[in-house]
C-alpha cells in the first residue's frame, strides 16, 4: 500500500474532479502526444516506399506530403464540428452508435482499441530507435528499454491528467521548439548554400526494385497517413477541458494541426533537399539534425527531445483507450468494471490493459518500429470514415442553422477518409494489415458477447411487478470442525446469533481424536449438538459434501448456512504450515445452489 501511494500519489476526492480539468496548453500534451510525434516517423516512412523505384522517386515525397496534409486540414474542420455537437465527447464509437447503430459504433470502437494499443506499441519503438540512433551500443537492447518506457508511462498515468499533463507538457512543448529550429536552421543554411554537417549515405547507392507507379505512390500515402493518426483524440476528450469545454478543445485542435501540418511538410522538404534516405541504424530525423548542426548540443538535443515525445505519444492512447472502455462499459459491451474511476479520478483498469496489451506487442514484435508500422492507421482511418459519416446522416436528419455547409465538411471528410482507408488496407493487406482486419470482427464479436451476458444476467436477477418477497425459508447452520480450539468457539458463538437450526459437523476419522473432542464439545460447544459422520475410506470433504447434499434434499425449499472457522497466520508464507481444508471447502460449495458460505477468521498474532 506504501510502495503504491508513493508511486501513485494520495487518493482524490470525487469533489476535487473539476479541479483535475485541463487548460488548452496542458491539453495539447496530453492529448496531442500521438499526432505531433508521428512526425518523426511518418516521413521515413514514405521514403522507405519510394526509394524502391530509385533516388529519383524521392521528389515525389513532397506531393505526397502535401496531399497528407490536404486531408489533415479535412479531418481538423470534421472534428471541430464533431466537438461542438458533442460537447461531452465526440469519438467515433459515439458518433456513429448514435446515427449509423450498434453495429456502425461497434466496428469504430474495436477499429480505434486496436489503433490505441497499436500506438502505444509504435510510438515507444520509434522513441527508442532515435535513442538508439544517439546511442548505437542500446541497440540490442531496444526491446527492454520499449518494455521500461511502456512501464513509466502507465505509472505517471495512474498519477492522474492534470498531473500527466504537467509532467509530459515540457517533453513535448521542448520537441516542438527544437524541430521548429532545426527546420529554420536547415532552410537557413539550404538557401545560403553552407551546412556544417556531412551527411553519412548507404554504402551502396539502393538500386530501383519498382517503377514509379500510381499504386506505388498509394503506397506511400498509406504509409505517410500514419502522420494523422491521434487527431481524433481530443474530440474524445472534449470533457477534460476547462471551461468552455467546447471553446478550448476546438482551439487547441486546431493548433495541434497547424503545428502538425509545419513540422511535418518541414521535415520532409529538409529530407528531399539534403538527399536524406532510410537507413536502418539511424532514422530521417536524426540524419537531418546531423545535418543541419553537425552533431554536438543541439544534434542531441534533437534526439532527445525525439525521444521523449515519442515515448510520450503513447500518453494520448493512455488518455484515449481508458475513456472509450468506460463509454462500452457503460452500454455493456466492456466488463462494467472498466468504468470505475481509481483513486486518482482516472480509470486505472483502461491504463493497466492498454499498458498490457502494448507490452505484448514489442515482444511479439521485437521493439521493431517498421514491423509495426504496417499494422498502423487501418485502425483509425476506419473510425474517421464512420464518425464521419455518422456525421452526414446527423445533418440530414436534424437539419439545423448552417446544416448544408456542415453537410459538405463531413461528407468530404467521409469521402476522403474512406478512399483513404481503403488505399491504406489494400496496400498494406500483405505486410500485415490483414492481421488488424483480421481481428476486427472477433472484436465485435466479443463485444457482443459480453453485451448478451449482461442481457441475460439482467434478465434473470430484474424484480416485476409479479415478482412477491418470498416467505421466511428454514436456514439450517452447520460448522464443520476437526477439534475444538478457539478458532472453532468463536465460530459457534457467531452461530449462536444466526436464526435457524444450528449444528455443528464432524466426521470421524479417528476414534480416539472424536472421543477426545466429544469431551470437548460437551464443556465448549455452548448447547450446540454435534453431529458424526462417518467415513470408511477416511475422506472429510466427501463426507461433508454428502451431509449438506443430504441436508438440500431433505428440504428444496430451505437454506443450508455453513461457518467456517478459519485460522489465518499472521504472515503470508505460513499459510503452507496449515491444512487448508477450510479453502477446499469453500472452492467446492460456491457454486451449490441456497448453500451460503460464511468464513469466521480467528487471526494469530505475530
Amino acid at each position: 500500500m506504501l510502495l503504491k501511494r508513493w508511486l501513485v500519489g494520495l487518493p482524490l476526492k470525487t469533489a476535487q474532479a473539476v479541479h483535475e480539468r485541463l487548460s488548452k496548453r496542458l491539453a495539447l500534451a496530453v492529448f496531442s502526444s500521438d499526432a505531433l510525434s508521428s512526425v518523426a516517423y511518418a516521413t521515413e516512412e514514405i521514403l522507405l516506399v519510394l526509394v524502391l523505384a530509385g533516388t529519383t522517386a524521392i521528389s515525389a515525397s513532397i506531393p505526397v506530403s502535401l496531399a497528407i496534409i490536404g486531408l489533415l486540414a479535412i479531418l481538423t474542420m470534421s472534428y471541430r464540428q464533431i466537438i461542438f455537437e458533442y460537447p461531452n465527447g465526440g469519438g467515433a464509437y459515439i458518433v456513429a452508435k448514435s446515427n449509423l447503430g450498434d453495429w456502425a459504433g461497434l466496428t469504430a470502437a474495436a477499429a480505434l482499441m486496436i489503433d490505441y494499443v497499436l500506438t502505444v506499441a509504435v510510438s515507444v519503438a520509434a522513441g527508442i530507435a532515435a535513442l538508439t540512433s544517439a546511442v548505437p551500443s542500446l541497440f540490442a537492447h531496444r526491446e527492454a528499454l520499449c518494455l521500461l518506457a511502456i512501464i513509466l508511462v502507465v505509472m505517471v498515468n495512474l498519477r492522474g491528467v492534470r498531473e500527466s499533463g504537467k509532467i509530459f507538457a515540457t517533453p513535448t512543448y521542448v520537441f516542438i521548439g527544437s524541430i521548429l529550429l532545426m527546420l529554420l536552421v536547415g532552410l537557413a543554411q539550404f538557401v545560403l548554400g553552407q551546412s556544417p554537417g556531412t551527411l553519412a549515405q548507404p554504402a551502396a547507392t539502393p538500386a530501383a526494385v519498382e517503377g514509379l507507379t500510381v499504386f506505388l505512390l498509394l503506397r506511400a500515402f498509406s504509409s505517410g497517413c500514419t502522420a494523422l493518426t491521434g487527431v481524433e483524440v481530443i474530440s474524445n476528450g472534449v470533457s477534460a477541458f476547462k471551461p468552455p469545454e467546447p471553446k478550448n478543445a476546438a482551439i487547441t485542435m486546431i493548433g495541434m494541426a497547424v503545428i502538425l501540418g509545419t513540422l511535418f511538410i518541414g521535415i520532409s522538404l529538409l529530407a528531399y533537399q539534403y538527399g536524406v534516405l532510410p537507413r536502418e541504424d539511424e532514422t530521417v530525423v536524426s540524419q537531418i539534425a546531423r545535418q543541419v548542426f553537425g552533431g554536438g548540443f543541439f544534434y542531441y538535443l534533437i534526439q532527445a527531445s525525439t525521444m521523449m515525445i515519442l515515448i510520450l505519444a503513447a500518453n494520448s492512447s493512455f488518455a484515449g483507450f481508458p475513456r472509450l472502455a468506460s463509454l462500452l462499459a457503460k452500454d455493456s459491451y466492456m466488463p462494467h468494471q472498466m468504468q470505475i474511476m481509481g483513486d486518482r479520478l482516472v480509470f486505472s483498469n483502461g491504463i493497466v490493459i492498454l499498458g498490457l496489451f502494448s507490452c505484448l506487442l514489442i515482444v511479439l514484435f521485437n521493439g521493431d518500429t517498421h514491423a509495426l508500422i504496417p499494422l498502423y492507421a487501418v485502425g483509425v482511418f476506419l473510425s474517421f470514415t464512420f464518425s464521419q459519416a455518422g456525421m452526414v446522416k446527423r445533418w440530414l436528419v436534424k437539419g439545423g442553422p448552417g446544416w448544408r455547409q456542415k453537410l459538405i465538411v463531413n461528407g468530404i471528410g467521409a469521402v476522403a477518409t474512406g478512399i483513404a482507408t481503403i488505399i491504406i488496407a489494400s496496400t498494406k493487406f500483405l505486410h500485415g494489415a490483414w492481421i488488424v482486419i483480421a481481428l476486427l470482427p472477433l472484436i465485435i464479436m466479443w463485444f457482443r458477447a459480453i453485451h448478451a451476458h449482461y442481457v441475460a444476467v439482467h434478465e434473470q436477477v430484474a424484480l416485476t411487478r409479479d415478482h412477491r418477497p418470498p416467505p421466511p425459508r428454514r436456514n439450517t447452520v452447520i460448522i464443520p470442525i476437526s477439534g475444538v480450539n478457539r478458532a472453532v468457539v468463536r465460530a459457534v458463538d457467531y452461530a449462536r446469533g444466526r436464526a435457524g437450526d444450528i449444528r455443528a459437523v464432524m466426521v470421524n476419522v479417528d476414534k480416539e481424536e472424536t472421543a477426545l473432542t466429544q469431551i470437548k464439545w460437551a464443556q465448549w460447544g455452548c448447547g450446540v449438538p454435534l453431529i458424526l459422520l462417518h467415513s470408511p475410506y477416511r475422506s472429510v470433504m466427501r463426507s461433508l459434501l454428502e451431509y449438506i447434499e443430504d441436508l438440500l434434499d431433505k428440504d428444496p425449499d430451505g437454506w443450508v448456512t455453513v461457518v467456517i472457522p478459519e485460522i489465518l497466520p499472521a504472515k503470508w508464507w505460513q499459510n503452507i504450515l496449515h491444512n487448508q481444508r477450510a479453502l477446499m471447502l469453500k472452492a467446492a460449495l460456491l457454486f451449490k445452489e441456497r448453500v451460503i458460505l460464511t468464513d469466521v477468521p480467528f487471526h494469530l498474532e505475530r
